[in-house]
């Protein structure tokens, strides 16, 4: 039930309500929320989304919440019986409780202001639960003066946010490495499978559908590299820098002090910015995680649109992989089955790609001292990171692990093309081989033929250039058998010569 809907609900109802007050004038709450004025005001001027906070968001934010408490009442800022009790309500919210009464719509403006209060509110009135009084009741713990103390949202939410952005990676680069370990096994599983390449998506040279797997699994790996080097970036954080990073409000030793504890309760290395007012202007570590996201995106569409390809048919097309069936796939055709997990996959890719263009955006649009779009930056990268890692679970799997190789079709379709006649550019000539390629397309007849046709190699040479280990592997493997090949040439030369 949405919040103004509560509201009149209460008032149809004869429910119980607190009245609270703010700049702007007074307002009625439900008496049993633990979000106040503030947050109430957020959620009725920003009905954009309809969705939620992102959890990891909300507990980084107790997070900073805890570590800010613990320093300021360590420096004796804040009593310390109050500070104990936000302490407490700041677990809680970690622990995943009091979450549906973080109401505020992530997008929203005012930099995260509303997510900021509304967090502290929340926190305030159950601190003021386990102090034995009455939500509402700020002169037991306050949003503004106790919860919030030395902080400003400039530097509460970019800080948190880094956070959050970090425990959802840990999930996303483990599916990640699930994806290409399960494209390095199909590589080793087809390592013997030959088949054609193709350039153009036309017929190249001879491949073994090993290798196509060991490429995919080695763009995947290096996804993986850049993403984790981007992230090591969100370890610097502003936290103490307050409004616009000159520490107004925060003295030194909470900077200190609450760097240190945050990074115990995380569990990352986290560090105060060197400059501070660089960290609260700029959201360039963002962008460029984004970026690698992208990336990432981009090498996993690619790959979708290639396993797609040579899934085709089965019957009229490539039809060299055969996919697992994971449902039916028409309404009117029977027996038909699509490849819907590729597809999907697919569909990730082109969101993330456009979320980072909304990155990209937000990220170049702030002014002077703040970036105020932080909020719909937030939303966008987060998801990227949480769809980029379920699509690659899904990926791996229900496709990855169940694909299997059509090998007489990827064999026939390499003794029958004229494709293969490259490999004996070596040994015959380029021109030699043209002509024996040219022939092959005009007669229909097969490279092996012709080359037996006109005494070119015996069928032992041919079985070995034609072999799989030869067609997929460097030069450097055949020079013994080229020296034979010449020499040979050489002896039916001099022959000839001598008979003239």
């Amino acid at each position: 039930m949405k919040m103004d809907d509560g509201n009149r609900c209460c008032e149809r109802r004869g429910c119980e309500v607190r009245i609270e007050r703010d700049l702007i004038g007074e307002r009625e709450l439900p008496k049993d929320a633990y979000y106040g004025i503030q947050s109430l005001r957020g959620f009725e001027n920003f009905r954009i989304t309809g969705l939620k906070l992102h959890p990891a968001l909300i507990k980084a934010m107790a997070m900073v919440k805890k570590a800010a408490a613990l320093a300021n009442t360590e420096l004796g800022y804040i009593p310390k019986e109050v500070g104990a009790a936000i302490m407490a309500a700041s677990d809680e919210l970690i622990e995943g409780k009091l979450h549906d009464q973080v109401i505020v719509d992530p997008i929203q403006g005012g930099a995260g202001t509303s997510i900021n209060m509304n967090i502290n509110e929340v926190i305030a009135n159950r601190a003021i639960e386990i102090l034995g009084g009455e939500k509402g009741d700020d002169r037991l713990v306050s949003p503004l003066n106790h919860v919030n103390r030395s902080q400003s949202t400039n530097d509460a939410v970019p800080t948190a946010a880094r956070i959050a952005i970090q425990m959802e990676l840990e999930n996303t680069i483990k599916a990640l490495d699930k994806l290409a370990s399960s494209m390095e096994s199909k590589a080793e599983e087809f390592k013997d499978v030959i088949k054609m390449g193709r350039t153009h998506l036309q017929d190249a040279v001879p491949i073994t559908l090993g290798q196509e797997f060991s490429a995919w699994a080695g763009a995947i790996r290096r996804d993986i590299e850049r993403i984790q080097q981007a992230a090591e970036a969100l370890n610097v954080i502003n936290l103490g820098g307050t409004a616009v990073g000159t520490a107004l409000n925060a003295d030194m030793e909470y900077i200190r002090i609450s760097c240190s504890e945050l990074a115990k309760i995380s569990g990352y290395p986290l560090r105060t910015a060197e400059n501070l007012v660089d960290a609260t202007q700029n959201a360039d570590v963002l962008a460029h995680l984004s970026s690698c996201l992208k990336v990432c995106a981009i090498n996993l569409c690619k790959i979708a649109n290639d396993i797609r390809l040579l899934a085709s048919g089965p019957m009229a097309g490539i039809g060299e992989i055969i996919l697992p069936a994971v449902q039916p796939g028409s309404s009117i055709m029977p027996a038909k089955v699509n490849p819907v997990i590729p597809e999907v996959v697919n569909q990730v890719a082109f969101q993330i790609i456009g979320n980072d263009l909304t990155v990209t955006m937000a990220a170049q649009a702030g002014q002077l001292e703040l970036n105020v779009f932080m909020p719909v930056l937030l939303f966008n990268l987060l998801q990227s990171i949480d769809i980029l890692g379920n699509a690659a679970n899904t990926f791996a799997e229900r496709c990855i692990v169940g694909i299997k190789a059509n090998e007489d079709k990827c064999r026939q379709a390499v003794e029958r093309n004229v494709g293969i006649v490259t490999a004996l550019v070596p040994y015959l000539t380029y021109q030699v081989a043209s002509d024996i390629a040219k022939e092959a397309r005009a007669t229909g007849k097969s490279v092996r033929e012709i080359v037996f046709e006109r005494g070119l190699m015996s069928e032992e040479e041919l079985n070995h250039i034609f072999s799989p280990s030869q067609l997929t592997q460097p030069l450097k493997s055949r020079r013994d058998l080229a020296r034979h090949v010449s020499a040979k040439e050489d002896a039916a030369a001099a022959t000839n010569e001598s008979n003239g």
